[in-house]
């Protein structure tokens, strides 16, 4: 048997936060606002705004840990019971949506997510990516509940620094790369096809408006095509995630899941890992050097990097041996359909960024 979880409601556009208010009031009156420190900052005044002009009352405003953990997760889910929340509010990345959605199934209260920068499609789906306290990879989470509600403001998230944009392009690129090296010719079910059709929607709109919508970030506005992109981000990707019936995640993953392991390399961005992961698995599938050299021009032009100096300059061989051993050991990896060894990662790695650098 198969399940399908869908966000209740999806408001997205500029201007789309002016909603907020209408929707807490209908799944409460105590709302508890949980994220990022940069996120409750850049939209505190107007979710409190939004919140006061529908007679809801704000319980607190709650930094959410800094890791999707489950220490966090409990913590917070204290929070929302001892303020007595009866909605919960999810502002900021991946990581705080993700701890939302999660305190949201440990309460039992209806979650609410407003991203702040679109580097991932965390907003929409009924999955957590749970770490561990230190930052390392601990497991794929998956809840029997998407969020009640969506909030993606143009507005917000074209003021959001460019590498969460470009994160955002990477993870979204990686939706069609990967369920199209794992796909295969087979048959597929309409779930499945379906689920293909919006990966292979990500990567047209990705190709189409990235550039585009990353200009759009430098300067600051909201405009058609950083709307079109977003749109990739958040609801083609989501879908893509909600109607694959299996995996959806391989090598490019795998190779993230690796970089986790490393002080150096934890941090940079889920989204940008995985967009250098998505060249990597290209090239692990013997793609040609001319396909490979469009994917690259891509990701340069999406601000994703082409090389492993780009994401840490000083890796030394214990730790680029370390994050290869445990990318080929996680379990998006075991997707793939063939073997992919370290030998044959790190030659992947090196191709890769051989013909970035020829195409300088």
């Amino acid at each position: 048997m198969q399940q399908v979880y869908f966000p209740a409601r999806v408001v997205r556009g500029a201007g789309a936060i002016n909603q907020l208010g209408a929707i807490a009031s209908a799944l409460g009156k105590r709302a508890l606002v949980l994220g990022g420190k940069h996120a409750l900052e850049a939209a505190s005044a107007l979710i409190d705004a939004q919140l006061a002009a529908a007679g809801v009352s704000k319980c607190a405003d709650i930094w959410y840990g800094g890791e999707c953990s489950e220490t966090q997760i409990l913590r917070l889910a204290q929070d929302v019971r001892t303020h007595a929340a009866d909605v919960i509010i999810a502002v900021g990345g991946g990581k705080a949506l993700d701890t939302g959605k999660a305190v949201g199934l440990e309460t039992a209260r209806p979650v609410i997510t407003l991203p702040t920068i679109a580097a991932t499609c965390a907003a929409v789906t009924p999955l957590t990516i749970r770490y561990d306290d230190d930052g390392h990879f601990r497991d794929l989470y998956h809840l029997p509940v998407a969020p009640a509600a969506v909030i993606i403001d143009s507005d917000i998230l074209a003021k959001a620094p460019l590498r969460w944009l470009a994160a955002g392009l990477g993870d979204t690129l990686a939706k069609w790369y990967e369920l199209r090296a794992i796909s295969g010719n087979k048959d597929v079910t309409g779930f499945g096809a379906s689920s293909m059709a919006n990966s292979q929607l990500c990567y047209q709109q990705i190709a189409r408006f990235g550039a585009a919508s990353c200009e759009a970030v430098r300067q600051q506005q909201a405009t058609p095509a950083l709307d079109q992109v977003l749109d990739a981000i958040f609801l083609f990707a989501g879908l893509t995630s909600l109607m694959s019936n299996g995996a959806h995640a391989a090598a490019a993953h795998a190779l993230y899941e690796g970089f986790t392991v490393c002080d150096k390399t934890r941090a940079y961005g889920h989204g940008l890992l995985v967009g250098f992961g998505n060249l990597c698995l290209l090239a692990q599938e013997g793609r040609s050097d001319a396909e490979l050299l469009e994917a690259i021009a891509l990701a340069k032009a999406c601000a994703i990097p082409t090389s492993l100096a780009a994401i840490a300059p000083t890796l030394t061989p214990e730790e680029q041996a370390a994050i290869l051993n445990a990318a080929v050991t996680a379990p998006d990896m075991g997707n793939m359909p063939h073997i992919v060894t370290r030998e044959t990662l790190r030659d992947d790695i090196h191709r890769v960024e051989r013909l970035a650098i020829s195409a300088c």
